[in-house]
């Protein structure tokens, strides 16, 4: 549930995802990033803290899909990032495709607190340790959560869930890995197939 350290972290790896492609080391790439403050942020425990979070969710990529994220389009790179915290967070992950998606393709666009604490109470049924999170813990992962989403553009500021425009060679990129991936982004089956190479 660490994800609730900051947001999608989108300059921040860009940055790592560069200096990854020059050393193909992220030991290296970590001890850099300290060194040299590269996050520019306040303290070194919050460096390590960002820079260990980014670095999780980063290393769930694949080689193609670290060189897309540096040579696509700002939302493709919002994209990718938020593939990366799918794979890295379960809980992320079954959001995306249980209320996210499934909102989308029943026609409800829009994605409320209340959905987000329904989801929360029917996971906590299954996974006991759901229940030993605080109620601030809790409401931070949902804020969190929504920004995220707001960031990916998955969310507009009125909490409508926008579709996902996932080019072609995304797409391809995504089919590489687990074709379930897509399923992360609110998109209809129909789009996918349109776009499918």
């Amino acid at each position: 549930m660490s994800f609730s350290t900051g947001g999608l972290f989108h300059r921040e790896s860009v940055k790592l995802v560069e200096l990854y492609l020059n050393l193909y080391d992220w030991e290296s790439v970590r001890d850099k990033v300290i060194e040299e403050n590269l996050l520019q942020t306040r303290t070194q425990n919050t460096l390590k803290r960002v820079c260990r979070e980014i670095g999780s969710r980063l290393k769930t990529l694949s080689q193609g899909e670290l060189e897309f994220l540096v040579e696509g389009s700002h939302q493709e790179q919002a994209y990718i990032l938020w593939l990366a915290v799918c794979r890295r967070y379960k809980f992320v992950a079954d959001f995306a495709i249980e209320v996210l998606r499934e909102r989308f393709i029943t026609l409800k666009t829009d994605l409320s607190y209340e959905d987000f604490d329904a989801f929360f109470n029917r996971k906590s049924e299954w996974h006991m340790e759901l229940d030993e999170i605080t109620p601030a813990t809790r409401s931070k992962l949902r804020q969190v959560l929504f920004k995220i989403l707001r960031e990916v553009d998955l969310l507009s500021t009125n909490n409508m869930i926008n579709a996902a425009m996932l080019s072609p060679r995304l797409l391809d990129l995504i089919h590489q890995g687990s074709r379930s991936d897509v399923l992360f982004f609110p998109v209809f089956e129909s789009e996918l197939k349109r776009t499918s190479p």
